[in-house]
């Protein structure tokens, strides 16, 4: 059975930082590209961030560029989010997702093989 549980989430204050965590299991994570998502309430999922199956490239919506970086260890199936300069608008439930096909992975209309449930992130004004 695959599972990917996302970690790290709180509360913060603006300006603030986190680090989230995806870890996976079940599957054979070098051979899988991983993304990071996020949902505000009462807004549509969005892409935030991804990283390719062997971690030597990375995607970024243009909201989060410069602030937020990721990472994977694919020694540990897990992979990162670190994200600094929080603002209240990145409050959201935060989902990693894993997919085969990086082009479908980044693509919110594109197939994901696999989802985490989510953490909650929230950053105070």
């Amino acid at each position: 059975q695959v599972r990917l549980v996302e970690s790290g989430g709180g509360l913060v204050q603006a300006g603030g930082s986190l680090r989230l965590s995806c870890a996976a299991s079940g599957l054979t994570f070098s051979n899988y590209h991983l993304a990071w998502f996020r949902q505000a309430s009462g807004k549509a999922r969005e892409f935030v961030a991804a990283i390719n199956a062997l971690g030597g490239y990375t995607d970024y919506a243009d909201s989060v560029k410069g602030r937020f970086t990721g990472s994977r260890d694919n020694a540990k199936n897990t992979i990162y989010l670190e994200m600094n300069s929080l603002k209240p608008e990145d409050t959201a439930v935060y989902y990693c997702a894993a997919a085969r096909i990086y082009s479908a992975l980044v693509s919110l209309q594109g197939r994901k093989d696999y989802w985490g449930q989510g953490t909650q992130v929230t950053v105070s004004s």
